[in-house]
């Protein structure tokens, strides 16, 4: 497979009419040169990322909550610590090189777009943004700026997520016109991600101590806090997250749309049970069906999200005792596939026997590996080697502004018939206030791009 360059990616989009691109002076370092990384977003997922750079390459931390921040802190004693990234970029531009972001989903995109406006690489956590116009202005913003981009879903670095897409391009599977993706009932309970609060609005709560509520709000309407919202369990907040949909489908839906060239669906229906009077928090329950066109040679597609819903029937053929609580398969008129809810670990669903005989003659590995799980370091390398990694802004925004489009269809539920041209919902626009969400004076990026 050959390589994209970061140069010729920035020449084809500069023929495409996207505008010049300025690039930034780390775009020729040498793979030797040490990199200065700001980190943004400190404890939980932005640990997890930037544990792998050098401690001594961080030079700036943020964060809005020292619950989160402290041992982050006290592993980089070096790195200049700030709670408000706008006054990190002022004070340290100079001596950054490359941001990493790992903030709650709805301060995804100003965090991103103000390192980007300064040249700086960005590694952001999935899912990349909040809606579907931040999505399109960051792809916009990372041609222009000429910056090395990367959206932070480990699994598209894997040697599973290739094997997918080689044995569907070597013709294994033949034709596939559906995809079924699942994931299991949300405990509000018991799960560490999502929690229901006893009333809509929630209560008012009182704001704990070192904690900047005024600055994790971001560019959102200004409410009064609640426990709920900090620092875990926002994700089923619409305001601030985009439920376990938004969540997981940068893992469970990433192989197959990278694998059939989904693009952007044409329809997208939603059955919801029990929602959220006021549409605020993620319904328990729900079905999601996206509706693609032909692409090419290949043929329409259908593919369905069951969040909370029985699992899809389990057939003889598929050689399998039962299906786990989140995966998804791949059917195909010669075979299907089968992955978890991330695409690590692909099988063909047949007898035992003909798995182990196919995995013998299996088709040839094209495409280059990159370290299994490793998105940071393969965006390291992109930036010191003048390529793109695989989960660069072209590729996430359009991954992630499918699934948008299913979020706000499991949200208000119903039809949405999508014009991607122009982001509208056709014939619904009550939902344009949340293709593009109105922000708070101080918060507003993007808007010249």
């Amino acid at each position: 497979m050959k390589k994209t360059t970061r140069r010729t990616f920035l020449k084809s989009a500069t023929t495409a009419g996207v505008g010049a691109a300025i690039i930034p002076h780390m775009i020729s370092c040498s793979p030797n040169d040490r990199l200065n990384f700001a980190v943004i977003g400190v404890g939980g997922r932005g640990h997890a990322s930037w544990s792998q750079v050098p401690s001594e390459s961080i030079v700036a931390m943020c964060d809005v909550d020292d619950r989160m921040s402290a041992k982050g802190y006290e592993a980089c004693p070096n790195a200049k610590k700030y709670k408000d990234f706008r006054l990190m970029f002022d004070e340290m531009a100079n001596q950054i090189d490359a941001v990493i972001i790992a903030t709650p989903d709805h301060t995804h995109f100003p965090a991103a777009m103000a390192a980007m406006e300064l040249g700086k690489h960005v590694f952001v956590e999935k899912p990349l943004a909040h809606n579907i116009w931040q999505l399109r202005t960051l792809k916009k913003a990372a041609k222009h700026y000429g910056i090395v981009s990367q959206m932070g879903n480990q699994g598209h670095t894997t040697n599973g997520i290739r094997l997918v897409k080689e044995w569907y391009e070597a013709g294994v599977l033949g034709e596939v016109k559906e995809v079924i993706a699942w994931q299991g009932k949300i405990d509000f309970e018991k799960d560490i991600y999502f929690a229901k609060p006893n009333s809509f609005p929630p209560q008012k709560d009182a704001i704990p101590e070192g904690l900047n509520w005024d600055l994790w709000q971001g560019p959102v309407s200004e409410r009064p806090f609640n426990n709920l919202y900090a620092p875990r369990t926002w994700r089923g907040f619409y305001d601030y997250g985009n439920g376990k949909l938004g969540d997981w489908c940068c893992h469970t839906l990433d192989a197959p749309f990278w694998s059939l060239d989904m693009g952007l669906p044409h329809t997208v229906d939603a059955q919801i049970k029990d929602p959220v009077p006021d549409h605020s928090f993620v319904a328990q329950e729900s079905v999601v069906t996206w509706q693609f066109g032909a692409r090419g040679n290949k043929a329409p597609l259908t593919m369905k999200w069951l969040e909370g819903f029985d699992k899809p029937e389990l057939k003889p053929e598929w050689g399998l005792t039962e299906l786990p609580d989140r995966g998804m398969i791949m059917i195909g008129d010669k075979n299907t596939l089968y992955t978890g809810g991330r695409p690590n670990n692909p099988r063909l669903l047949m007898p035992e026997e003909e798995w182990q005989d196919f995995l013998k003659n299996a088709p040839e590995k094209t495409i280059p590996r990159v370290g299994e799980e490793q998105p940071v370091q393969e965006w390291i390398d992109a930036i010191k080697n003048d390529s793109l990694p695989g989960s660069n802004f072209d590729y996430a925004s359009s991954l992630m502004e499918m699934a948008q489009v299913g979020v706000l269809a499991q949200r208000f539920g119903g039809t949405i018939n999508y014009d991607a041209k122009n982001m509208k919902a056709t014939d619904r626009p009550e939902l344009d206030k949340y293709i593009k969400e109105p922000v708070r004076k101080g918060w507003s990026y993007g808007e010249n791009l």
